[in-house]
């Protein structure tokens, strides 16, 4: 169906028509016959691109499924999503990679592509079918173990040369297992100590992120930071890009607004890897994000079952859910932020590092028309019952959070019209 966008502040900025064929792109006038959307008062923006989602599917579709993670994606804006490939079994096959992408193309809401494991079952010890999953359908760029470190710099090495032949690129989770292992789930400190909370200190990311930079130096490939969560990693980052080194990062919503203060009720909808950390922490990844140091938000959706989640804090699984929420949740967060910086680190960037050429374009004549439309000053007061999303260890909920995501459109279809699904 051809659409009229009409009224539209491109980017909070100009007002202006966006004209969209039926073939899904944009054109330069009114096609005949075409829908019409009431865009006045809303800012658009390309539509929004996720590093770092958990679909859950295949093994988990109690938590999510990849129809009902499309539609939470939808619903806050986004026209793709990064599925993370620690799925059961692992994405770490061609096979795999292409049944994720099958079933994302099925769901149709936003484009699903499928990140593969750096490692056999992510194990850390075998790289995985590396240039099998990128020559394959689902023509996969970006490999993470995500949810454990590659910790073997040797593994790590080899995987940074192999991805470079093909442009890719390997998104690491910073997590020295020596320095914080598997039962470490609150950010060392004061805090950490009185609730008996076992510690992971900032440095066991900082030690990987420097690490990383250097492979990525020492082999010429692209190394790419998950979830940045402490001014340290800040650091390391800006002097790695003034060398020159083929490094980006991303950071959480959720880490640039809580802060490990919530943990002392021992709710485990705070719990999440890397935890929250401190406000100094918190204020770094904000400038680091608005000066360019850190590349873009991603929002490390992580959707669990209530059996998953509703235990004692050291017993609960890790995650939260974010992708209806991201947008507002970075709106409250740095109100400061243009739209256009909004559009830099929440579309443009990401789409171009993940190697999406389709996706986070300008809105300008023969672009695929992937669009958001948003309330850029709408209050929102979350409600966890009301989500797309199966899961409900959602931190915002009860809160008020600014801007709503009113329409958007994905490759010239509507997903969602006047904030519910279409």
């Amino acid at each position: 169906m051809s659409l009229v966008i009409k009224g539209a502040s491109l980017l909070g900025e100009q007002t202006t028509d966006l004209y969209v064929d039926d073939a899904g792109v944009l054109v330069d006038s009114a096609p005949d016959g075409a829908e019409v959307i009431d865009a006045d008062g809303l800012v658009a923006l390309p539509g929004l691109v996720d590093l770092h989602t958990h679909l859950r599917e295949p093994g988990r579709e109690d938590a999510e499924t990849i129809l009902t993670g499309s539609q939470a994606a939808a619903l806050g804006g986004y026209t793709a999503v990064l599925a993370m490939a620690n799925t059961s079994p692992v994405t770490d096959t061609a096979e795999a990679a292409t049944r994720v992408w099958e079933l994302g193309r099925e769901a149709g809401l936003v484009h699903v592509q499928p990140v593969g494991a750096v490692t056999r079952g992510l194990a850390g010890e075998e790289l995985a079918e590396l240039g099998l999953m990128h020559r394959s359908r689902a023509g996969v760029t970006v490999f993470s173990d995500d949810g454990k470190c590659v910790h073997d710099a040797r593994v790590m090495r080899r995987a940074l040369e192999y991805v470079k032949a093909f442009g890719g690129v390997v998104s690491q989770h910073s997590q020295d297992p020596a320095l914080a292992g598997p039962s470490a789930c609150c950010h060392e400190g004061e805090l950490s100590g009185r609730l008996g909370l076992p510690g992971w200190p900032g440095i066991a990311e900082e030690v990987i992120v420097a690490r990383d930079v250097m492979l990525a130096r020492h082999t010429g490939s692209r190394v790419h930071v998950a979830h940045v969560s402490t001014a340290g990693s800040v650091e390391v980052l800006r002097w790695a890009k003034a060398q020159g080194i083929s490094v980006t990062a991303e950071v959480t919503p959720h880490h640039l607004l809580l802060t490990t203060d919530l943990l002392a009720g021992y709710d485990p909808t705070f719990k999440v890897n890397p935890p929250l950390r401190p406000q100094e922490d918190v204020e770094a990844l904000r400038t680091a994000l608005a000066d360019g140091t850190i590349d873009a938000v991603a929002t490390d959706h992580a959707p669990h079952a209530r059996h998953d989640k509703e235990h004692a804090f050291v017993d609960a699984a890790f995650g939260m859910v974010g992708l209806e929420t991201a947008l507002a949740v970075v709106r409250t967060a740095m109100p400061d932020l243009s739209w256009a910086d909004v559009a830099r680190v929440m579309s443009t960037t990401p789409a171009r590092i993940a190697g999406l050429a389709d996706q986070g374009r300008a809105l300008a004549t023969g672009a695929p028309a992937h669009v958001v439309l948003v309330e850029p000053d709408a209050e929102v007061t979350v409600d966890r019952e009301a989500s797309a999303s199966l899961s409900r260890n959602n931190p915002w909920h009860g809160r008020t959070l600014r801007s709503r995501v009113v329409h958007t459109v994905y490759g010239g279809r509507v997903t969602v019209r006047d904030g519910h699904l279409a």
